[in-house]
């Protein structure tokens, strides 16, 4: 009763969209049908321990119980099947003897009061209490094997009203990740916009690089770093794109903005951020609360179906839990990959921005200044494939175009690498008494 209440006080204090909450998971509708179950159970007998007595594998009870959901032919909706099979005892109905005996159907597994009861399904009559006859058929391989189909109504109700909410909950998501996608490219293009480079220094470039390293290093949904890898749940992922907000805040990136666009632009980031995170949060309560009605289905049936039914559900979308890891995916396609980082173009050995890059016959790219002093102390092999290329850099491995980017994208890191370059070269020329001045017109 409280996580009936809990649910129904998350989806009304969250702020979940009206068509979300009516697509949420019934869970106290649920809850009535299930007690239509296992009172359907306990008028043939098969109360909970008598149940987990009968489906041990390892019980010596000559009656045999099976549970098991299938997909109906022509459907896509499973079928529960709750079938009795018995292969040596005399109880139950044969050729011979159309009349059978009203004898225990179990040996010590079941209570007389459970016996009593479950005898009815081997009366001559054959049929059920609805006047439809039991499914029974006898084993080709053993005629004396008789195998019942137990009459159960409200568990094909449950499933159904389950199975029909999944996919109306796959379906939502399915929906909602394409607006999501639409708004992430047109977002990407208009940054994209946003931050090509101008002589006017009429671009945004330099905050939104620094936006989006944030953003990466935030791991707001879905980290890379072992300590945590994986999706992350509402709560953590709350917590990192908070700390993202207050790094943007504190930096004061939004007043450094040069056009008005980009603070527009940074507003709809956030929100599409904030969308996600709601999707996630209504993920995860949904989640929660098959779970619990599952485990709730066992504890009064003991059938074992929590685990049964999100095995043989396709639910590619709610029960797999991928639109954090998706929709990641996207953003860093679509949006953050049009701003160039500068991670993506550092020297493997000075860790600085690959100036003047070359790239040797592997296809690995260094600044040319590694370059030079790796030849200088006549090493041969590539500082990260090993393979026996150094020695024959020359200046036909300049990537010219790769060059041209680089000043293009990153200008302000081009610079300092020069600065650097300049210096570390006077220290060689004139020992390490030399002091590096910039040029100036007299």
């Amino acid at each position: 009763m409280k996580f009936a209440h809990d649910f129904k006080e998350t989806l009304s204090r969250e702020g979940f969209p009206s068509h979300w909450v009516e697509s949420a998971i019934p869970y106290s509708q649920l809850k009535k049908v299930l007690k239509r179950v296992a009172g359907e159970l306990n008028d043939l007998g098969l109360d909970p321990e008598t149940l987990r007595q009968l489906l041990d594998p390892q019980s010596d009870s000559p009656l045999v119980i099976e549970y098991g959901l299938k997909v109906a032919q022509g459907s896509e909706f499973l079928r529960p099947q709750l079938t009795a099979n018995s292969p040596r005892h005399p109880a139950l109905p044969s050729e011979e003897s159309p009349e059978p005996p009203r004898e225990a159907l179990t040996d010590g597994a079941a209570s007389s009061e459970s016996n009593a009861s479950f005898a009815k399904l081997t009366e001559p009559a054959g049929l059920d209490r609805s006047g439809e006859a039991i499914s029974t058929s006898a084993s080709l391989a053993n005629p004396l094997c008789k195998q019942l189909e137990v009459p159960l109504v409200f568990d094909g109700k449950f499933f159904d009203m389950l199975q029909s909410d999944v996919n109306g909950l796959d379906a939502l998501q399915a929906r909602e990740e394409v607006a999501m996608t639409k708004e992430i490219v047109a977002l990407g293009q208009d940054v994209s916009q946003l931050t090509k480079p101008s002589r006017l220094s009429k671009s945004d470039l330099a905050r939104w690089r620094t936006i989006f390293e944030l953003y990466l290093e935030a791991q707001v949904f879905f980290s890379v770093y072992e300590q945590d890898h994986g999706t992350r749940d509402s709560h953590s992922a709350s917590r990192q794109l908070q700390w993202f907000q207050g790094e943007v805040t504190k930096r004061n990136l939004v007043r450094q903005f040069k056009m008005s666009e980009s603070r527009e632009a940074l507003v709809r980031f956030l929100r599409l951020n904030a969308l996600l995170l709601k999707n996630i949060q209504f993920q995860e309560i949904n989640r929660t609360a098959i779970h619990k009605i599952l485990k709730k289905f066992d504890k009064r049936t003991s059938l074992g179906v929590s685990k049964t039914f999100p095995a043989q559900i396709r639910s590619d979308k709610l029960l797999a839990g991928t639109m954090a890891r998706d929709m990641c995916a996207q953003v860093s396609t679509e949006l953050v990959s049009v701003v160039p980082q500068l991670n993506d173009y550092l020297c493997p050995v000075c860790f600085a921005i690959a100036y003047r890059p070359v790239r040797l016959a592997c296809q690995h790219i260094f600044c040319i200044r590694c370059i030079v002093k790796i030849q200088r102390r006549r090493e041969k092999h590539c500082p990260l494939c090993r393979a026996d290329v150094v020695m024959d850099a020359s200046a036909d491995n300049l990537d010219i175009e790769l060059d041209r980017y680089l000043r293009k994208y990153f200008n302000k890191e081009v610079k300092e690498k020069i600065r650097a370059n300049d210096i570390e070269r006077g220290m060689e020329d004139y020992g390490p008494g030399y002091t590096h001045s910039d040029c100036a017109i007299m």
